[in-house]
């Protein structure tokens, strides 16, 4: 969506450790980008793991690869950049734009963001907002189903019962970020209450596939392709596999969806809201400007349990990395957190972006260009 959206100008890319090793996003991240014919974007590899503990992978969600369940992503031809450090890019890039005019998106783990930040504090008042895809408020503050069959009816993270993964990564890293006022004030958190709202579902995956009546607005019609019959590659002398690659993560995302957290409806689409909150706001309901302080559960010894009948002790669970918010008053500064978002509206812009994308990402004569 960043790289396809006609109303984004994406400036780079920088991996992190998360769902696969540093190695494996840095692939996937440049295999993608191939796939949709932008190798014109800069990716740099960034921090290998945490600030202080180890890293965490999630197999179990996205295959060992971090984007598992698809043969059709293409082998990608350039190379991640080395000429600087991935946060010295960061810094350069983003400080070359206008004042008040880039924006920062985080969909993974906040370790290269909090050493930015970290390192070079000019660039808090230079940018114009971050936006980070993390977190969990639970308690009912959105109407998203979070409770998962593994962690248990009570729980709300998708990580551990209180827990969002990318916090959890590295919490030490989120801290850094949500306690710094002035950043703080200029961040969008996406939590799992707002992206469990928008579940891609049976028919919005062949909506999006092609297989299917398009979103209202969309130039796309229904036709054949491979990944309704069958066939891994198309003979037609001109064909974008961008829609069916999509599609089969998206499957695959939804049978792991299914099987580990008892989410059958379909998986939630987390780190493109993140994006679609930089150019589309108004697809978020925030309650007419509600802000918030977020703290970050750090320490592993705050759990949850206590007393149970008898004085007995209740087996207990860690709370590191719950995301921890309480209402600023009315007119005050604080990090945006909505609790409502257009999902139709928001399909519609999944399905514009596809759409570009085929035109920049195709195949010919079995090969990708």
């Amino acid at each position: 969506m960043a790289a396809m959206h006609p109303a984004i100008k994406l400036l780079g890319i920088s991996t992190v450790h998360g769902n696969a090793s540093l190695e494996n996003t840095t692939y996937n991240t440049r295999a993608i980008l191939e796939a949709i014919g932008r190798r014109d974007i800069a990716v740099y590899a960034g921090t290998a793991k945490p600030f202080c503990r180890a890293a965490a992978p999630a197999a179990a969600i996205h295959g060992k690869s971090g984007l598992d369940g698809t043969t059709l992503l293409p082998s990608p031809v350039t190379p991640a950049r080395a000429d600087k450090s991935a946060i010295e890019a960061m810094y350069a890039t983003l400080m070359s734009s206008p004042p008040q005019s880039a924006w920062l998106v985080a969909t993974g783990a906040l370790t290269n963001v909090a050493i930015l930040f970290l390192l070079h504090p000019d660039l808090v008042v230079h940018i114009a907002g971050l936006s980070i895809m993390g977190g969990v408020v639970g308690g009912g503050f959105t109407e998203a189903k979070l409770a998962t069959t593994t962690h248990g009816s009570d729980s709300f993270g998708n990580w551990t019962p209180y827990a969002e993964f990318n916090i959890f990564c590295d919490p030490e890293a989120a801290h850094s970020i949500f306690s710094n006022p002035v950043l703080a004030a200029k961040t969008t958190l996406i939590p799992l209450d707002i992206t469990h709202l928008v579940l891609a579902t049976s028919p919005v995956r062949a909506k999006l596939l092609g297989a299917s009546p398009s979103f209202p607005g969309s130039t796309q019609s229904p036709q054949p392709n491979p990944a309704t019959n069958g066939s891994s590659r198309s003979t037609s002398p001109s064909y974008s596999h961008i829609r069916p690659l999509f599609h089969e993560i998206l499957t695959f995302f939804s049978r792991t969806y299914a099987s580990i957290f008892g989410l059958t409806a379909g998986p939630p689409l987390h780190d493109p809201l993140a994006v679609a909150a930089v150019f589309a706001p108004a697809l978020f309901d925030d309650r007419g400007g509600e802000r918030w302080v977020v703290d970050v559960v750090r320490d592993d010894a705050i759990q949850a349990g206590g007393e149970g009948e008898g004085g007995e002790e209740k087996k207990s669970v860690s709370q590191s990395g719950r995301t921890v918010v309480r209402k600023v008053e009315s007119g005050g500064e604080g990090v945006r957190i909505p609790r409502g978002v257009d999902v139709e509206a928001f399909w519609e812009i999944v399905d514009l972006c596809l759409g570009r994308a085929e035109r920049t990402g195709k195949v010919e004569g079995g090969g990708w260009v």
